[in-house]
């Protein structure tokens, strides 16, 4: 089932609230956060419960990660004018929404999720044989439809969660989307669009769905996503109603693939905390400095005459991410005859990484001399996520037959 969808612009992703945040971070998802920002509507959460589904006997910090993070978030350049920042906890309609969700949703779904096996045995030491971690997946797919976005920014590996969240959302549709007496509901809005778009409706949708007209598909979307006069509802009845199904209650969202550079640690492993080769986003620039001069290099250029290979060289994959290609090819040659050594090499990476660091860090100071302010931030956010996330749950409830009066 197809829907407004198409005309979305809404976005939605979240981060576990892992505390101060590195250069991993930034380059994987936050960057890319700030750049949506202006491009999109944006709901970003802090995904506290998700922590808590692999986690969750260390859970004492939750609260004070969480704070470094939005603060992390705040300096990187996310814009509380721009994007709606809140806490996954503290909009409980999240819960809600799992949990009817859950009625619907196969036990073999969740199973057959790549990453469960994957983080099972990647996690061996701890017990993730929870519902908690078995049904992380449909928690992640509340997260995203409780706001209906017609994109989801993920990388590649991400991809299959946002599948399954599109196959929860159409089996949720094809089950209680189909409302009694839908033709003459969707007669009776079409009615409110006026003559002619009702005519012009009608036209589109015979030419769809008998001769499958993807043009005269567009034209009938288009029409319906300028409609002031109609209910949000009446909007959802009838792009049903245009396409052959019922009302689409959730939205089946699409993924928006994001480029994100490799940024490796210190010892070209990933960067991750947990390997201890990270650079924070506010670290002081003096260590930033002294990490990167101390990197490991190519092993096979133990004096300086010797050449190198780039390729096996951990700081050849920070000039990757941080240096134009003039840089990238007066280093590759300079490595591989020897004409340069691995300090003055590793000389352009440093002065890019602290030029990034250095803004963010000032304006980090700003926001921790301002704990309540920042508290003022996600307050208003959660707010505002709880009214959009009170429409959702509504409308899922009484189609599911939960509205009592």
């Amino acid at each position: 089932m197809v829907s407004a969808n198409g005309q979305n612009n809404r976005i939605v992703s979240g981060m576990r609230p892992t505390g101060r945040l590195h250069l991993g971070n930034y380059h994987g998802a936050l960057k890319n956060w700030v750049q949506l920002q202006h491009e999109f509507e944006c709901f970003f959460f802090v995904a506290d419960w998700h922590a808590l589904t692999t986690h969750y006997e260390d859970s004492g910090d939750i609260s004070e990660r969480a704070w470094d993070m939005v603060i992390d978030w705040l300096s990187a350049g996310l814009n509380p004018g721009s994007s709606t920042l809140f806490i996954q906890s503290r909009v409980p309609e999240h819960a809600e929404l799992h949990l009817l969700l859950s009625m619907v949703t196969p036990l073999s779904w969740l199973e057959r999720v790549p990453t469960y096996k994957d983080q099972q045995e990647k996690l061996k030491e701890r017990d993730l044989s929870t519902y908690g971690f078995l049904g992380y997946p449909l928690l992640q797919s509340a997260d995203i439809l409780m706001y209906k976005p017609g994109l989801v920014p993920v990388g590649e590996d991400q991809v299959s969660h946002v599948e399954i969240t599109r196959e929860i959302a159409r089996r949720f549709n094809h089950i209680f989307g189909r409302e009694p007496e839908f033709e003459s509901r969707a007669e009776t809005a079409l009615k409110k669009t006026g003559k002619k778009n009702a005519r012009l409706f009608r036209d589109m949708r015979k030419r769809w769905q008998e001769q499958g007209d993807e043009e005269s598909l567009e034209v009938a979307r288009a029409m319906l996503s300028a409609q002031q006069n109609i209910t949000k509802g009446d909007r959802e009845r009838l792009f049903g109603y245009l396409e052959g199904g019922g009302r689409e209650i959730l939205v089946e969202p699409e993924v928006l693939l994001t480029e994100t550079p490799k940024m490796p640690g210190l010892d070209g492993q990933k960067m991750s905390k947990s390997y201890g080769n990270t650079i924070e986003l506010r670290e002081p620039l003096e260590s930033v400095e002294k990490k990167i001069r101390t990197m490991p290099t190519d092993p096979a250029r133990v004096r300086r005459a010797d050449p190198g290979t780039p390729e096996k060289c951990p700081v050849w994959e920070f000039h990757k991410v941080y240096s134009d290609k003039d840089t990238q090819d007066w280093v590759h040659k300079g490595c591989t005859t020897a004409g340069i050594g691995c300090l003055e090499c590793k000389g352009p990476v440093i002065e890019a990484v602290c030029s990034e660091l250095k803004p963010i860090q000032e304006r980090a100071k700003d926001y921790e001399n301002d704990p309540e302010g920042v508290r003022r931030i996600i307050q208003d956010g959660c707010e505002n996520a709880r009214s959009r996330a009170r429409e959702t749950l509504d409308e899922t409830r009484q189609a599911m037959g939960l509205q009592y009066r």
